[in-house]
């Protein structure tokens, strides 16, 4: 870090300048946090598909130059007027969503989805004054999703911010700041699954696996693990999975064959794909009467949701969750804790890591399929 004066300080960051481009580590000057920001310094970060989906700019307007990353774990290095909860020295883990604590949302026990500081991946800017805090020679750098991780030091929103046990790792509890709560959470949030239910798990990457790792807290007697990757299923073990199904290895509709598989159906599925095919069998395939289906993937902005009205009538019932129900602030210490105290198994889906010098590494082993995580070190 060099202090360039009394507030900036000068960083090195990790830029995307174009899209689908390898990132180039560039010396970033680090503005200091206006009122309810917090800068960060990060000390360990992930890569996320999300990362990549946005860093190839597919089907997205590009804004670049850019600065990705939104799993982390760091400590508060300054906060900015306003900020209460928190003080330097604190142990966090920025989040993609926020919890402002005071909008309809954040105040209501069933929701997770803030009004303020929702994810929003067009928006290059800080709240406050619609500004970026990283520039090199004055021109701005863009923000992603208001975390910004792949940088030595970044400035969030306190809202975005999920104060944990200082005693955590935060080389594994970095990974919570997306994808792997997101799957736990829709399964134990929101599908709750019964001690010796059966489970459906369309999808078998990283969210996918997360949704395993749920159920299988949850006591699930039975996951079936469905994807059209035959060489997922032998890794997927490590989750709790007991089946799996290839959609591609039967000549009927994969709902049936789970149906058969099951004597009627599953008591709960969770659909991780995005793929509007995938969310339909996943609904289709549960029981009737008591059997629910619960959708986490994206789909494309065209997709329609098609099934015969008498699916619902006959009880079946159909969710969808948004990073696991989970509040950042207020839930994410205590999916820390979980892990801490030996529930939760987050070394498994940990499968790489690389020094930051070194950051392109993990683009290369996502798109390969060779990773589920890779931690990414931003100190050697």
């Amino acid at each position: 870090m060099k202090i360039l004066d009394y507030f900036t300080i000068g960083n090195l960051s990790a830029v995307a300048w174009e899209a689908g481009k390898p990132l180039v580590i560039e010396e970033v000057e680090v503005a200091p946090p206006q009122a309810m920001e917090v800068r960060v310094k990060i000390l360990f970060t992930s890569l996320c598909h999300t990362d990549v989906y946005f860093w190839e700019a597919k089907g997205q307007t590009p804004l670049f130059p850019r600065i990705f990353g939104h799993e982390a774990g760091g400590i508060v290095e300054s906060v900015g007027s306003g900020v209460t909860d928190l003080k330097p020295g604190d142990h966090v883990l920025p989040v993609f969503t926020g919890e402002c604590k005071d909008c309809a949302h954040c105040k209501s026990e069933e929701s997770n989805m803030c009004d303020l500081l929702r994810i929003n991946t067009d928006r290059g800017v800080m709240l406050n004054d619609g500004q970026s805090r990283f520039s090199i020679n004055g021109k701005p750098i863009y923000h992603f999703v208001g975390t910004s991780t792949f940088s030595e030091y970044t400035v969030v929103h306190v809202g975005c911010l999920a104060k944990i046990n200082p005693a955590a790792p935060l080389d594994k509890v970095c990974i919570l700041s997306c994808g792997i709560s997101t799957g736990l959470g829709a399964a134990l949030n929101v599908a709750k699954p019964k001690q010796g239910s059966t489970v459906a798990v369309f999808g078998l990457g990283a969210v996918g696996l997360a949704a395993c790792e749920g159920a299988r807290i949850a006591g699930a007697k039975r996951i079936i693990g469905v994807d059209l990757n035959s060489n997922r299923f032998n890794e997927a073990k490590n989750f709790g999975v007991t089946d799996f199904v290839n959609p591609k290895d039967h000549n009927k509709p994969v709902q049936e064959v789970l149906a058969e598989m099951t004597d009627g159906g599953v008591d709960r599925s969770i659909e991780c794909t995005g793929s509007v095919a995938a969310m339909i069998s996943a609904f289709e395939c549960v029981h009737d009467g008591w059997g629910v289906a619960v959708l986490v993937g994206v789909p494309n902005k065209d997709d329609a949701f098609k099934t015969h009205p008498m699916n619902l009538l006959n009880e079946r019932t159909l969710k969808g969750t948004f990073f696991g129900n989970y509040k950042p602030r207020s839930d994410i210490p205590s999916v820390v804790e979980k892990y801490m105290n030996k529930e939760l198994e987050l070394e498994k889906f940990i499968t790489h890591e690389v020094p930051f010098s070194e950051i392109n590494k993990a683009f290369e082993y996502m798109l390969q399929g060779k990773s589920i995580r890779c931690i990414i070190r931003m100190e050697a």
